[in-house]
């Protein structure tokens, strides 16, 4: 380093909120250093790691108020940070010289683009990656707390590089560009926990678009409470988790969380004394004591073909990823009648219709009636983040939509923008549900005589996790 910046930090320009600055003209840039963080995260939210001393790295922010790239940072080094504040223009000519590269023709160019890309979505929590081909470059999109956002692009020359990388990680055929294909691979270094990554590739018009969807290998912060569920639903679901067989289900349409519920309830049971067996298309966490299975389900038969082998070998517990026919259906009717406590998900839009559309698929009513033990509807809303969130009041209007006019006026809290929220104002997500226990003989019509998610959404904005304008653009689609 050309300076003494710890000193400088002490007794040095410290600006309006005490934080020191850097002019990075004057610094000896430690560029292996600064290429250990992900390009994606340093462009995008203007931090610059540019030296450290035996205890701590020094990082250069255009936003020292950016709490969450700053504390990205100390995870990705595993040290404190010490900030500064820099320009702007200043990081950004930094991270371009360090970066630049003369195209990804090559292929430690393309394996370094690749684990950048990957390494700033395990680093963000997004959930999926899309690179979408355009006329003159490719988008990169990250979906972080289910919405999609884009963090950089790329040009059109750096694309075949990317693909091929990515179609040699998942054992694609690199010669193939007009088939659709699917891969998988795994990518866990430097990020601290490893993830699975599922590859889908479709030709289009400017060349090859990929998605990416990253699961985690680790489900240690999957807990019902921390899920949100409340504590007539908790009880209900552990009530139904502690029966020796029947049939539980988790409904609600794609992405609304069902399968993180599943795993939540399963990381609840006593797998020493218990035979917990899973079949899924994929294995999306690990779950420990329990054995995993991974079967296809896309000619319709995968999961009822494991079923039936599966039920040879004693379970106790079984979860199935999705019930998506009759055959899966009647098979996971059979075990829940003969002892086994049956997990899974369905598709439907409400707990109470779980029953009908088990009917719909062609299982005998009767059946229905004598193995359904519990159905939990539910949907994922984004938290408010606490740290920036704007105390408002509950309009009118929204107080009608959310089902009850008297709370109109209510304090809650709307959202407002941070560096640590990305300036989303929201951080995380959290689910509404409602539980329904059939009864035997129920009209497919029958009325959800439980709490709804309306009324679990009324609480949860009320009580300042949400803001009503999340839950009601969720609940609004019914």
């Amino acid at each position: 380093m050309d300076l003494d910046l710890s000193a400088r930090a002490a007794d040095g320009d410290s600006g309006i909120t005490g934080t020191p600055s850097v002019d990075l003209r004057e610094v000896r840039i430690d560029s292996a250093l600064a290429l250990s963080i992900p390009e994606s995260l340093a462009q995008r939210r203007g931090l610059l790691v540019f030296g450290r001393d035996e205890e701590r790295v020094y990082v250069a922010c255009a936003d020292p108020d950016d709490l969450g790239g700053l504390e990205a940072i100390e995870r990705l080094t595993d040290r404190p940070v010490l900030a500064f504040r820099a320009e702007r223009v200043l990081i950004d000519k930094a991270l371009r010289r360090l970066h630049h590269r003369p195209g990804l023709d090559r292929g430690d160019d393309a394996v370094r683009a690749v684990d950048e890309i990957l390494h700033g979505a395990v680093t963000e929590g997004a959930s999926d990656v899309h690179l979408e081909p355009g006329a003159e470059s490719v988008r990169i999109r990250y979906r972080i707390d289910g919405r999609l956002a884009r963090v950089r692009e790329v040009s059109r020359d750096q694309l075949a590089g990317i693909v091929n990388r990515l179609k040699i990680l998942s054992g694609m055929d690199i010669s193939e560009h007009r088939a659709p294909q699917d891969g998988r691979f795994s990518y866990g270094e430097g990020t601290g926990a490893g993830v699975d990554v599922r590859v889908a590739l479709v030709p289009c018009r400017f060349g090859e678009r990929i998605t990416l969807r990253l699961l985690g290998r680790q489900a240690e912060q999957l807990t019902l409470e921390r899920l949100g569920m409340g504590p007539k639903e908790l009880g209900r679901f552990r009530e139904a988790l502690d029966a020796r067989g029947g049939l539980v289900l988790l409904t609600g349409p794609t992405g609304s969380g069902k399968s993180t519920s599943l795993y939540a309830g399963l990381r609840t049971l006593d797998t020493e004394t218990l035979n917990v067996i899973t079949i899924e298309d994929p294995v999306e966490y690990d779950v420990a004591g329990a054995t995993q299975i991974e079967a296809a389900s896309e000619d319709g038969e995968g999961f009822g073909r494991a079923l039936r082998s599966v039920l040879r070998h004693d379970p106790d517990v079984l979860m199935i990823g999705e019930i998506r026919d009759l055959a899966t259906a009647e098979v996971a009717i059979r075990a829940s009648l003969t002892g086994h406590l049956v997990l899974s998900t369905l598709h439907t839009r409400s707990a109470a219709g779980s029953r009908a559309r088990l009917v719909d698929m062609g299982v005998a009513p009767y059946l229905v009636d004598a193995t359904l033990k519990l159905a939990i509807a539910q949907r994922l809303v984004r938290r408010l983040c606490q740290r920036c969130r704007r105390p408002s009041e509950l309009t009118a209007e929204d107080a009608a939509r959310l089902g009850d006019a008297g709370l109109a006026g209510a304090a809650v809290f709307t959202a407002a923008g941070c560096g640590f929220c990305r300036q989303t104002g929201f951080v995380g997500r959290i689910g509404l549900f409602e539980s329904h226990r059939p009864t035997s003989g129920e009209s497919a019509e029958a009325p959800v005589t439980s709490r709804g998610l309306r009324d679990d959404a009324r609480e949860k904005v009320l009580a300042g996790l949400t803001a009503a304008s999340e839950v009601l653009r969720e609940l609004e689609v019914d």
